[in-house]
Order: C-alpha cells, then structure tokens, then sequence
C-alpha cells in the first residue's frame, strides 16, 4: 500500500497538496501539536470501556525478522501511535511474524501497559487453537491479551469455547470474530444471533458498502464493538483518487486528505467502534490519526461522499 499511497500524493495537485507538503517531510497539520485527549473515543458496549477509534492493523507490513533494517521504522511508527494517544493495535498468527514483531517492540520500551491488544486465532480443532492461542502469548510476550477473535470464522464452536474459558479465567478481556469477505456475512449474521460476542471485524470502506446494509445495522442492536479491517480497500481507493484533488465539501469535516476522507467516511456510521488500517510508517501514522480529530461527515455529508467515489 505504501507505494500507492506515495503515487496519491505525488499525484495531487499543488492546492490540494498544500495541507500535505509539511506532513510528507515532518507530520501532518493536525498533528503538529497534538494532545492525547484529542483522539475521538467510543465505548465497547459490553463493557462501556471506551477507545480511541484508530487502530493499527499488521497484516503484510509488519511481516519483518525483529531486528532487521525493516524492524526500526515499524517500531517508530508504533512508539508515535501510542504517543499520540492511540492503543488499539491488531495482529494475528497468520500475519507471518507480524505477532513477534509486535512482541518485540512493546518490550524495548514497556509499551505493554499503553496497548489495546487484539489477536486471533485460526486453527481447526481445540487442541490446535489451544496450541496457536499459547504461541500467541509467547510471541506478543505478555501474560494477558485484550481480544482474541476467531479469525475468519474457521471452527467457530470450538474455538469460541475455548475463549470463552480463557475470559473466565482472566487471561483475554474480550472476545469475538472477524471476516473480510461478503460470502462470510449470512455465518457472521447467525453467529451474531447466537452468541454474545464483544467485538467483531469485517472490511467495510466507502466503495464496499454492504457491511452497512447487513452487519453493523446486527452489531448496533447486539452490542457488539465493530473493529473495520481494509477501510481502504488495500490499494482499491488510492488507486481509485490517484492525481485527484480532495473534493472541496471535504473541509467541511476538517478533511485535509484522501486517508483521513476514507477513514472519516467509516467512522461516521454510528456502529463502528475502530477500523484499523495498516501504518507500518510514522508520517502514515500522524496522517491517519487525524481522522480521529474534528467534526465527523453528516447523513447528508455522507451521501455526498459516496456519490463522488462512485461517480469516479
């Protein structure tokens, strides 16, 4: 993604690049002076525990050997999140040693305590996700993680079953699943029906709108937190916008780029808690936060918002 991001930028024009020019060599406007307390906050409703609604996601990026030349910029990236005031950081055993990595940076500096962890688990049988579940605590370094959802549905029962003990037990806080496919929705949509899940993920962006229709109208009557995975579409949008200038109604919801356009766009449904796009770079980072600051699109600024992407 980073490569593409890079393009959009480059590719806009002088005007619309104007917000952007001290980000790309420093950090971007709205992070210049920033305060913690800044970040926009939503509650989980199980618990009423509120966080702030950006998350880091690792899936690709954060697939390095700890301690190679790929390990400091994750790690910068990771430190200026959490000094910003961010916490939810999300990862996975099939992200490659994205988990490690993660370890690895939360015990250089203790960072532990200042993380919103969140996992999964993706193996058939219990004894496989009780092994993969145990590999994650070795990996992440830590003795109790915040979520462990099931990761795309695999073995559902059986895996919920054993989070359900390891909540009770009070070495995970929450739990829950994801998916990132439209084809999951009708078994996402019963699970959701029979279980009392804390959080679920699933991809929902401003060109993928079906999730709207179908799983947060659910999630929003069930009490369940929505984690938001590819708000971006992976390359799909910058791809999309690529040499455009942000449309001018989007100062109208302190939008000074096409990341924070994206990310604003799905933070102003009312179900979603946080997505969490990948930010394997510190100025990515900066930029994105700053969809988590400042008035949010309206139902009138949100139907605009969506005729100009599918006008495109």
């Amino acid at each position: 993604m980073s490569l593409t991001r890079r393009a959009v930028l480059a590719g806009a024009t002088a005007a619309s690049l104007l917000p952007l020019a001290g980000r790309a060599q420093t950090q971007s406007p709205q992070a210049q002076s920033p305060q913690a307390s800044d970040l926009l906050q939503r509650p989980i409703p199980s618990s009423g525990e509120p966080v702030p609604v950006i998350g880091i996601g690792t899936s690709r990026r954060y697939n390095v050997e700890p301690g190679s030349e790929g390990f400091p910029p994750l790690r910068e990236a990771v430190v200026r999140f959490l000094d910003l005031g961010g916490r939810v950081i999300d990862t996975a055993p099939d992200y490659g040693r994205a988990e490690e990595v993660m370890g690895a940076i939360m015990a250089e500096g203790d960072l532990r305590q200042r993380v919103f962890l969140c996992t999964k688990v993706a193996a058939q049988g219990r004894e496989a996700g009780q092994a993969q579940i145990a590999q994650s605590f070795r990996r992440l370094r830590t003795d109790r993680i915040d979520l462990i959802a099931v990761h795309n549905l695999i073995d559902t029962d059986t895996q919920l079953a054993e989070l359900k003990a390891l909540k009770e037990a009070g070495r995970i806080r929450y739990l829950g699943a994801t998916t990132w496919v439209e084809r999951q929705y009708g078994d996402l949509e019963a699970l959701m029906r029979r279980e009392r899940l804390d959080v679920i993920q699933v991809n929902y962006a401003i060109d993928a709108r079906e999730a709207a229709a179908r799983i947060l109208p659910l999630a929003r009557d069930r009490g369940t937190a929505v984690m938001v995975n590819v708000p971006f579409g992976r390359e799909r949008l910058f791809n999309l916008v690529k040499g455009k200038e942000l449309p001018p109604f989007a100062a109208e919801f302190d939008c000074a780029t096409w990341p924070q356009f994206f990310l604003k766009y799905v933070l102003s449904h009312e179900a979603v808690t946080c997505p969490v796009p990948g930010m394997a770079q510190r100025r990515y980072v900066e930029d994105n936060l700053g969809a988590a600051r400042g008035r949010l699109p309206d139902a009138a600024q949100r139907r605009k918002m969506e005729e100009w992407i599918d006008g495109l």
